[in-house]
């Protein structure tokens, strides 16, 4: 037990103190901010150290008192250096990383609002809820619901392979967040029978493995998963990674010698590998040139099969879908490496043979896009594989199973650059939170102050996905074979058939199974 003493709140982030809330560990104070209610940094589960380390989250230690729920708890061991950027606030240290944070209209038990829950991306290595960019006020204020965000494990405290420790402890962390939320949520005003998750990227695929995972059931009845990566490591490929990520260390991939490393400082050996990832194409395949050593795991127990599978055999038919990604996703890659318009024949061909689907995939590509130059190529290619793709087929999965998904595409151009990053990865977050100055936002949007037609289409993302949460009608039609239909998100948004035909057919029949061992 401890106990914490309540603290006016002070500094940049200071507002009226707000009602205490109880938990099942311990009773909360957040503050009032703008209209709403905000409590940041409560644990869900404790610390995943000493003993708890590399194992299954653990239920939160009591409290007694009022604790202040002021400041979000810190970041997962990783590069913090990948935390800055405009508006962010000092990070804070400490080993209580899996904490949750909760906007709410009020804190009235009797409101029962829809729940929306968030969870980050970064492939799979990075991520904070305190990020500025996922302040979720507007969102909270706009659809009048509560929104919740959580921290969870990333790199290799929560999904490199090591002997001894569950699989995919960051997903397990997830998980844990979600049944705090069925256990307290009511509280804070929530629901806990009307639960939205959604996330984008690496948060998509989290989604995406939630709604397949047995540990997940009943947690949540809605999920909405934008830009879901192809990238799910087999056991064999996993395992294969762990031991690289340990040489990194100079140790073995046991739980007795990794945690003789403090979590911060073994962060170092998923950033050393990384960077020589490409050397490994003949043996890790695809997942190589990801540049990121960490994955789900399709292990057999706490994910027994890929998302693709899971709900095409119905495991997610009672579920509401959204899923949807960015017309331009990989445009985002390239340009954060300098290649722009430097593309060669030699990397656009190298790219096809080793992404495109079926035997004959380079070929079929330069035949159907017979205009596109290497680096429209490179990036199409990729673009298919590692979001369009995957997200396009979880859709048809669900759909195959009994379920019913609504798809989007995002198409509406960053004016950041001049409007050459396209509608780019990433871009729907600050467009979703309507957070342009912060994070990614800041480079998507040059700095400057957004457009009418980009608060237009901000708002018009948070109405669609908050009537989603609160009723499973996002305002457009459910996907369907025939017709095909798909809300397309542009200056004028529209509604019209999948506006990818062509890729979609080069990837009809396609089989999104576990990434192998060579």
């Amino acid at each position: 037990m401890t106990t914490t003493e309540s603290h006016p709140p002070t500094g940049p982030l200071a507002g009226q103190p707000a009602p205490v809330v109880r938990t099942t560990a311990g009773a909360v104070r957040g503050r009032t901010e703008e209209g709403l209610t905000v409590y940041r940094g409560i644990p869900f589960a404790a610390p995943p150290v000493g003993e708890a380390r590399f194992q299954a989250p653990r239920p939160a230690l009591a409290w007694d008192g009022v604790r202040d729920a002021y400041a979000f708890g810190p970041p997962p061991p990783q590069d913090l250096g990948n935390l800055a950027g405009p508006g962010l606030i000092d990070v804070p240290e400490g080993d209580e990383w899996l904490t949750v944070n909760v906007w709410t209209p009020a804190p009235d038990r009797g409101a029962r609002r829809p729940v929306m829950v968030w969870i980050y991306g970064g492939a799979y290595k990075l991520g904070h809820a305190g990020s500025p960019g996922y302040d979720a006020r507007r969102i909270a204020a706009d659809g009048d619901v509560v929104v919740v965000s959580l921290n969870y494990r990333v790199g290799m405290e929560g999904f490199a392979y090591i002997e001894g420790a569950p699989a995919n402890r960051g997903l397990l962390d997830q998980v844990a967040a979600l049944e705090w939320v069925r256990d307290n949520i009511e509280a804070f005003g929530g629901d806990p029978g009307q639960v939205t998750v959604f996330g984008e990227s690496a948060g998509a695929g989290s989604v995406a493995s939630l709604l397949s995972m047995p540990s997940a059931t009943g947690l949540f009845r809605r999920a909405i998963a934008q830009s879901v990566p192809g990238t799910f490591f087999s056991d064999a490929l996993a395992r294969d990674i762990g031991a690289a990520l340990a040489a990194e260390a100079g140790l073995r991939p046991t739980v007795a010698d990794l945690a003789t490393i403090p979590p911060r400082e073994l962060t170092s050996a998923g950033e050393s590998l990384s960077a020589k990832m490409a050397g490994y194409v003949d043996r890790w395949g695809q997942a190589a040139p990801t540049v990121t050593p960490f994955s789900p795991v399709v292990d057999g127990e706490v994910l027994p099969v890929t998302p693709w599978q899971a709900l095409a055999a119905g495991a997610a038919k009672d579920i509401d879908l959204i899923v949807g990604h960015n017309r331009d996703e990989y445009r985002l890659f390239v340009a954060m490496a300098g290649q722009l318009g430097q593309i060669s024949e030699e990397r656009a061909t190298a790219a096809l043979r080793l992404f495109a689907p079926g035997p004959d995939g380079e070929r079929d590509y330069r035949t159907a896009f017979p205009d596109a130059t290497p680096g429209e190529l490179y990036e199409r290619v990729q673009t298919d594989w590692l979001f369009a793709m995957p997200s396009l087929h979880l859709a048809e999965a669900q759909r195959a199973g009994g379920g019913r998904a609504h798809v989007y595409e995002l198409t509406w151009p960053a004016p950041g650059s001049g409007g050459a990053l396209g509608a780019c990865h990433g871009l729907d977050i600050p467009l979703l939170f309507g957070t342009y100055g912060a994070d990614l936002g800041a480079l998507l949007f040059a700095g400057t102050e957004p457009s009418a037609e980009a608060e237009a289409l901000s708002s018009r993302f948070r109405s669609s996905w908050t009537a989603f949460a609160r009723t499973g009608d996002p305002g457009w039609p459910a996907y369907e074979e025939t017709e095909r239909l798909v809300q397309v998100l542009d200056a004028e948004p529209t509604v019209r058939a999948y506006p990818e035909e062509t890729s979609r057919r080069l990837w009809e029949g396609h089989d999104f199974s576990a990434l192998p061992l060579l």
